[in-house]
């Protein structure tokens, strides 16, 4: 089948810029579809074509009936599919990289700027033994740990690429069914030319690459649920999170009375006193 590890090693990386469900789809990738296509497929689809055979001796017509009855191999479709389904994930993580790498230059920058600045402010009125040392301890870690959050441009993107693996999904499993359906006949009757007439033609081992067909069947499935959850899940946070905000900002806006003026005006409530401001002059 190949070697996966290219396409493993990149999808490492999607896998420290996506959410819990989007580490449990990679986990399905690469279990019950990579590693099962790999090692197993191999073997029930070896003798594919070789034990195809038809009741006929017509040069040309095994091979005619064939190609009708598997225009594309299952393997072949199969991995045309995890490519499809995994290169939006590929332009979204190269997508992340750069913009974690240009939300680390900009933090850098504007770190460079705070700190040239308070040079100069030291320069002008130098610190204290204390604020030099908190200066200092914070200097030893300014970035702090990594945090990776999915906001703006880049949530938008991931949930783009998501609508686009769900699509590949259902791409791909209507193209099979409508290419040879999701079972293996034991008999397939063919009457293409060169053929003389309506011939026999029967596959090896159908009901076990039936069996097959139905469980990348099913991972498929998982997958796009997957998706679709992954998709609700991100879309309700978004609207939560727009709803919380006008709340914070309100109570952030709620004007505090400061405490001398609720004192002097209780004061004034309780024994009648008025309090006259003079102006200069008067």
């Amino acid at each position: 089948m190949g070697d996966w590890s290219f396409l493993g090693n990149i999808l490492e990386e999607v896998n420290e810029h996506s959410t819990v469900i989007g580490r449990v789809w990679l986990t399905v990738l690469f279990i019950f579809r990579i590693l099962i296509l790999g090692t197993a497929a191999e073997f029930v689809w070896g003798d594919e074509q070789s034990d195809f055979v038809c009741n006929t001796q017509q040069p040309g017509c095994e091979n005619v009936c064939y190609d009708e009855a598997f225009p594309i191999s299952h393997i072949r479709l199969w991995v045309l599919q995890i490519i499809f389904v995994s290169t939006p994930s590929l332009v979204y993580v190269g997508y992340a990289v750069h913009h974690v790498r240009m939300v680390e230059k900009k933090r850098e920058r504007e770190r460079a700027e705070r700190q040239q600045q308070t040079e100069m402010d030291e320069e002008r009125l130098p610190l204290a033994p204390d604020q030099e040392s908190t200066r200092n301890t914070n200097e030893i870690n300014p970035k702090g740990g990594k945090k990776f959050r999915l906001e703006g441009t880049l949530l938008g993107t991931y949930i783009c690429h998501i609508i686009f693996k769900a699509i590949f999904e259902v791409g791909f499993i209507v193209g099979q069914y409508f290419l040879y359906g999701f079972r293996i006949l034991p008999l397939y009757r063919c009457g293409r030319w060169p053929c003389p007439n309506l011939v026999d033609c029967f596959v090896s081992r159908p009901t076990e690459k039936t069996v097959f067909i139905m469980f990348l069947l099913a991972v498929a499935s998982v997958s796009l649920i997957l998706n679709l959850v992954e998709i609700s899940y991100l879309i309700l946070k978004r609207i939560l999170l727009v709803f919380r905000r006008p709340t914070e900002e309100q109570l952030r806006e709620i004007p505090e009375k400061p405490l001398h003026s609720i004192a002097v005006s209780s004061i004034q409530k309780v024994k009648g006193y008025t309090i006259f401001q003079f102006k200069d002059g008067i």
